[in-house]
């Protein structure tokens, strides 16, 4: 029988992607404020970057979910396998 390999993620992975976003987001936020253009332009810009924000977000927990889901079936599936294959017996006699 073959285990599903399951990944742990790093801590640093972690870290990394919590940094990597968070310059992103604070950089896009400063060239929002700084820029020389109207304040209409800033504003639609900002709702831009709000509205990208939290679609990321919700983008990145339907991916988490899926594969949340696609395991835990994944597993049932492996579990009722090894079910059958432990009530098999190729040596009883057929009736």
């Amino acid at each position: 029988m073959t285990t599903p390999n399951t990944t742990k993620t790093t801590n640093a992975f972690f870290l990394q992607a919590g940094l990597s976003f968070g310059v992103a987001l604070l950089t896009m936020i400063f060239a929002v404020f700084y820029l020389p253009v109207d304040p209409w332009i800033r504003a639609f810009l900002g709702l831009g970057t709000m509205f990208l924000t939290t679609s990321s977000f919700t983008l990145a927990k339907c991916v988490r979910d899926a594969q949340e889901t696609q395991a835990v079936v994944s597993r049932l599936d492996q579990a009722r396998v090894d079910k059958i294959l432990s009530e098999h017996d190729p040596f009883k006699p057929l009736i």
